[in-house]
């Protein structure tokens, strides 16, 4: 069982809350949710089984057990009702509202396609579906046996999400880039020097942001495509979560967005 890596990103979010009062409702929030995604995983691991299976590149979404799924959904829309931001804590209140019809269809729907963007209206919801699916994509992820990868993708190799962060680990004198997928949290090696979004590889489009407070953490921005991604450099602080860190690091959001740069891929808070 694999429940420890949320133990870790638990103990992280709490470690940052403290430390940076700006982004403390948001971690407090994450650490929350990491607990009862943590519960979905054990859950799922114990009705499915701990075996692996061969599933073929961009297959991942094509497997869904409402059955295993659909009883958790209820405690966990109480959770984020209880803990989220305003925002988030109203969707819960509203989905908790509708029937169990509704949500097993909304739950199919994000799952077979969240390519999307949801419009206003149900950006809220969607993050919550989002969150609670995470832990039964990472269960898929870590039980497949994968495949030997051609290049380097953008997208997740096993169900064709976005990357959320971005992450350099220790390779020789430097340090070799990897993307971390939002949905099912696969890791896959990416280019060092090419954006993740429309794969420029012009380096003098290729803008990296730096804060004194985050020196661990940079941004990877595009000027052909507009787009930025952050990524953690555990070359700089072993002890980072990446998924967490990247949700902490709000000053680099915004100095992105004052200069003109969208997010490849929001976080759990829609930033």
């Amino acid at each position: 069982m694999k429940v420890g890596k949320w133990d870790a990103r638990i103990r992280r979010a709490a470690e940052l809350a403290s430390s940076h009062e700006f982004a403390a409702e948001g971690l407090l929030f994450y650490g929350h949710i990491g607990q009862f995604q943590k519960s979905i995983y054990a859950r799922v691991e114990a009705a499915v089984g701990p075996g692996k299976k061969h599933r073929a590149p961009g297959t991942l979404r094509q497997e869904f057990d409402s059955f295993v799924l659909l009883p958790q959904f209820a405690p966990f829309l109480s959770i984020v009702q209880q803990h989220a931001p305003a925002a988030l804590s109203q969707a819960a209140r509203e989905l908790r509202a509708k029937e169990s019809g509704h949500w097993k269809q909304a739950l199919t729907e994000f799952w077979r396609d969240s390519s999307q963007p949801p419009d206003d209206s149900r950006r809220a919801e969607a993050l919550i579906l989002w969150m609670f699916l995470q832990p039964y994509a990472e269960y898929l992820a870590d039980h497949t046996i994968q495949e030997s990868l051609n290049g380097t993708p953008p997208l997740c190799p096993l169900c064709r999400s976005k990357p959320l962060v971005g992450v350099l680990r220790p390779e020789g004198d430097g340090g070799k880039r990897s993307l971390i997928c939002s949905l099912c949290a696969s890791e896959w090696e990416f280019r060092r020097i090419v954006c993740a979004a429309c794969g420029e590889e012009d380096v003098h489009k290729l803008a990296v942001y730096t804060a004194e407070q985050f020196k661990h953490v940079r941004v990877e921005a595009c000027d052909a495509c507009h787009t930025y991604i952050k990524t953690v450099d555990l070359t700089k602080n072993g002890n980072a979560v990446p998924v967490v860190d990247e949700l902490a690091t709000i000053p680099l959001n915004l100095w992105a967005t004052e200069h003109g740069y969208t997010k490849f891929q929001t976080n759990l808070l829609g930033i």
